[in-house]
């Protein structure tokens, strides 16, 4: 598999020729346009679908939205060095994992202890400074290097800081995350969907993070491609009709109580793991399942996708859950979607940062009339005067303060001629002493005609690159050999659903002397054109190779169909279209071909409908 991807340049390593920087990788002319592939699969599949918004935000954000998201003082790693050698590090999470899966892997360890170091490594990212120290000398992970002693674990923050403009004077960071430029935008895409509620805003683009120690290829990169979505929604009404429609589909689930106890995840259905609060809401639940959807959809195995749920010490503490969509390759079990309720903090917060009003004024369709109790204008004239300086914060004060408790001061100071509280003004938070004429109260009747509230966010972050490396392992696979051929050679298959195959067909003339008729130059550019017009990419492969040796070497790129010019083709228009999988072929016109190839990738049609509709076609 690696060998394929570097022959056929799938991807490199980036800068290459010049030795190459870890984590930095160059998509080659395949890989980039099965990625592109797969980015499209996705647009179709949730924003198109779903009908969502989508908008491109800067790569380069400014600190004090960073710093209101929280990216700034928190957005870190556990970073741990070698004792003798500062130079020699290593991101804390990643090596106890390695750690626990060697020590799993060891002579004589029992059932017991396996379940215990199965615990630790399912925590591994979710420790605390003080209990990583704990857990590595417990376990005593030295520097698997030279066994030198490790130092205490240090937060490394992962962002990467860039000065803006030539005085350098505003700084900035490359992004981390695509989510934030959503969140920066929600107002003006609020306004774009006739400020209506729920609704989607989709980004894709790269991203960048400082890894400690990016290794395993596209895994761990420190530039790499986002596609993200938030899903704006009531805080109380996280029900969604089209829950029904995704309620009976069963998924492997990993719950965080199976997770703590070293037990294996279970397969049920989404409705019921709903149904149970093991999803915590339909919304959740569903974008669950349109993610397993998108995977099967792309080629991802059933029985290798499981959804992870957060444990309590990793989840953020605004999110009311999380889950991770995991694929199971050759480097394990690999976190290539992250499925979260987030809140409401992040428009929160920018909302408080940015002095913004961010609200969501939901019509009252009949209003409510309630019953409300506020301080009066007297009561507020009188202390406004009564502390001077100090009089607008305690009025505002007063006004912001639940009704029960302006109600419990107002019945203290009437009965005791005065009510101490302790106010928050700029100076710091002050003992203030109101007396009655400052608690001045009246209940009345008012119509309330809008509810105003901070919409909640369930956010689905999906890591392009890391799909793409789930999609070539789980599409790969070795043809049995033929009789003849060489047993040191082995025939790799790439089995890309076609919607997603970086080049939909290859034309091959069968032999050599095909490309010297006049006719077949007519037939290639007319084939070519239509499929083209119709948005899709094709191959000429006309080398002097075998036509045995070129199905092959197109085979391994992935490409479904072959399709074979021969001198029936010259004289009828007839040409024959082979299958990659089943190496089935059928005669057809060539005029027919593009639209075939068509529908084929729309998911309109199949391949035993066109094996229905031509007539096969058998070597002689």
């Amino acid at each position: 598999m690696d060998d394929l991807t570097r022959r056929r340049f799938f991807y490199r390593q980036g800068a290459e020729i010049y030795g190459g920087v870890s984590g930095f990788f160059t998509y080659g002319p395949p890989g980039c346009a099965l990625k592109t592939n797969i980015i499209q699969q996705w647009r179709n599949h949730f924003i198109i679908e779903e009908q969502m918004m989508e908008i491109e935000d800067t790569n380069i954000m400014p600190h004090q939205v960073l710093k209101a998201s929280g990216h700034v003082d928190r957005f870190s790693d556990f970073l741990v060095r070698d004792s003798a050698n500062a130079k020699t590090f290593f991101r804390a999470d990643k090596l106890l994992e390695e750690v626990m899966d060697k020590k799993m892997k060891e002579d004589g360890v029992t059932a017991e202890k396996i379940k215990e170091l199965t615990i630790v490594r399912n925590l591994a990212d979710g420790y605390s400074k003080q209990e990583l120290m704990e857990v590595f000398e417990k376990y005593n992970v030295r520097c698997p290097e030279n066994g030198n002693a490790l130092t205490d674990p240090e937060p490394f923050n992962l962002m990467f800081p860039t000065p803006i403009g030539p005085e350098g004077l505003v700084q900035g960071y490359l992004r981390p995350e695509t989510a934030q430029g959503i969140f920066l935008n929600y107002k003006f895409c609020l306004e774009q969907n006739a400020n209506r509620l729920p609704f989607g805003v989709a980004q894709v683009g790269k991203v960048y993070r400082n890894e400690i120690a990016p290794r395993q290829g596209l895994t761990r990169q420190r530039e790499f491609s986002q596609m993200e979505i938030e899903w704006f929604v009531k805080p109380t009404a996280k029900d969604t009709p089209k829950f029904k429609s995704v309620k009976n589909l069963k998924i492997q689930l990993f719950p965080s109580d199976k997770q703590l106890s070293g037990q294996e995840p279970i397969e049920m259905e989404i409705g019921e793991a709903v149904a149970k609060g093991m999803v915590n809401n339909q919304t959740l639940g569903y974008f669950i399942s349109r993610t397993y959807l998108f995977l099967i959809s792309i080629g991802c195995k059933a029985q290798h996708v499981r959804f992870r749920q957060h444990l309590p010490t990793e989840m953020a503490h605004y999110a009311t859950d999380c889950w991770d969509a995991e694929i199971e390759t050759s480097l394990g079990w690999l976190e290539c979607v992250g499925i979260a309720d987030r809140a409401c903090f992040d428009l929160n917060a920018h909302a408080e940062a940015a002095k913004v009003d961010l609200m969501f004024r939901e019509t009252l369709d009949p209003p409510i009339e309630t019953e409300v109790t506020r301080l009066t204008k007297a009561g507020g004239v009188a202390t406004m005067k009564a502390f001077k300086k100090q009089g607008k914060a305690a009025k505002e004060w007063l006004e912001g303060i639940p009704e029960v408790d302006l109600k419990k001061m107002a019945e203290e100071a009437k009965s005791k001629g005065k009510a101490v509280r302790t106010v928050p003004l700029a100076e710091g938070a002050t003992e203030l002493t109101f007396l009655p004429e400052h608690l001045l109260i009246e209940t009345k009747i008012e119509k309330q005609t809008t509810n105003c509230f901070m919409p909640g966010v369930v956010e689905p972050s999906f890591g392009i690159d890391r799909i793409f490396v789930a999609c070539l392992e789980h599409s790969y696979y070795q043809r049995a050999k033929e009789a003849g051929e060489d047993a040191k050679q082995t025939r790799g298959v790439l089995r890309f659903p076609a919607a997603i195959a970086p080049y939909k067909m290859t034309i091959l003339p069968v032999d050599q002397r095909i490309p010297r008729e006049e006719k077949y130059a007519e037939v290639l550019k007319a084939m070519r054109e239509k499929i083209a017009s119709l948005g899709h990419s094709c191959t000429v492969d006309d080398s002097t190779a075998t036509i045995g040796k070129r199905y092959a070497r197109n085979d391994e790129l992935g490409i479904p169909f072959a399709c074979t010019l021969d001198f029936d083709s010259l004289k009828d228009g007839t040409v024959t279209l082979r299958e990659r999988d089943s190496m089935e072929q059928v005669r057809l016109p060539s005029e027919d071909v593009a639209n075939v190839i068509h529908e084929i990738c729309w998911g309109r049609r199949d391949w035993k409908s066109v094996q229905a509709q031509y007539a096969t076609f058998t070597k002689n």
